[in-house]
């Protein structure tokens, strides 16, 4: 579970164009310069990398029970549905 966080940070730098080292776990989707486009190919690469079907809807963002609101939040959300798929 301890690579999760640094594999969604990678996903979401390469949607970013930036280095991984830039982002920290306070940064949100605003300040990493996301769009609504960008936040839904890193959610198609976070499913991809980690086999998980993440409850996303790119036209109700706050629904779904998938917070997006920072990096941190992303991580925790994607270690609660692979933990849930271990189960």
């Amino acid at each position: 579970m301890q690579d999760i966080a640094p594999r969604v940070i990678e996903i979401l730098a390469t949607q970013a164009l930036l280095d991984p080292s830039e982002i920290g776990p306070e940064a949100t989707i605003e300040s990493l310069g996301l769009d609504s486009l960008g936040l839904v190919e890193a959610i198609f690469a976070i499913e991809e990398a980690f086999d998980i079907q993440v409850p996303f809807n790119p036209n109700e963002p706050g629904q779904g029970g998938f917070d997006t609101t920072s990096v941190a939040s992303i991580v925790a959300a994607v270690q609660g549905l692979v933990a849930g798929k271990a189960a």
